[in-house]
């Protein structure tokens, strides 16, 4: 016979995760939670001033909606600096400004559902990682005032910790994603 103390649930309750899950138990869970509905944010923040030019990063004279170019537009400016320049003007297209406003979009509203986090960690670690290496910080004057870590790669470190530690299942629907049987049959899209 086995005393109580030593048994261990083998599965926990959707409803109630173990405080141990993560360092900090509830308040770590919690302060977790709070970084992704942040991260997601910025990612839906940006989406939406660009669709709509609220007038903080975009006039609204340059919206998507009043024909701006959101990718074109950062692709083609000055921002864009170093030697893979030329890659990035080259790839500037309406195609661009779709697919980037699509991750924006899809990224932020995925992080701040926490649903599908491991694959929004990896889209939105790529979009900024590519817009890191677009403003090219390893030069003297460059936009960063960090030539290895700036906030693109803060976002992308962010993107992974929420995934990698279920940061959906506390004040997000995570844990009613996971239950999904497609979800259940592919756990790539966790």
């Amino acid at each position: 016979m086995t005393a109580t103390s030593d048994i261990r649930p083998t599965d926990h309750t959707p409803e109630r995760p173990p405080a141990a899950d993560v360092p900090g138990g509830v308040i770590g869970r919690r302060a977790l939670a709070l970084l992704r509905l942040g991260t997601g944010f910025i990612f839906l923040w940006a989406f939406l001033d660009k669709t709509f030019g609220l007038g903080f990063a975009t006039p609204t004279d340059r919206s998507w909606l009043n024909g701006g170019a959101p990718s074109q537009g950062f692709l083609g400016s000055d921002a864009v600096t170093g030697p893979l320049k030329p890659f990035f003007a080259g790839i500037a297209s309406p195609a661009t400004d779709v697919l980037f406003m699509l991750a924006m979009l899809a990224i932020g509203s995925a992080v701040m559902l926490g649903i599908g986090l491991r694959v929004s960690a990896v889209a939105g670690s790529l979009v900024m990682v590519l817009m890191y290496l677009a403003e090219w910080p390893f030069v003297a004057n460059a936009s960063s005032t960090n030539p290895f870590v700036d906030y693109h790669i803060i976002y992308a470190f962010a993107l992974v910790a929420v995934a990698a530690t279920s940061a959906g299942d506390t004040w997000g629907l995570g844990r009613s994603w996971k239950r999904l049987p497609l979800v259940r049959k592919n756990p790539w899209l966790i």
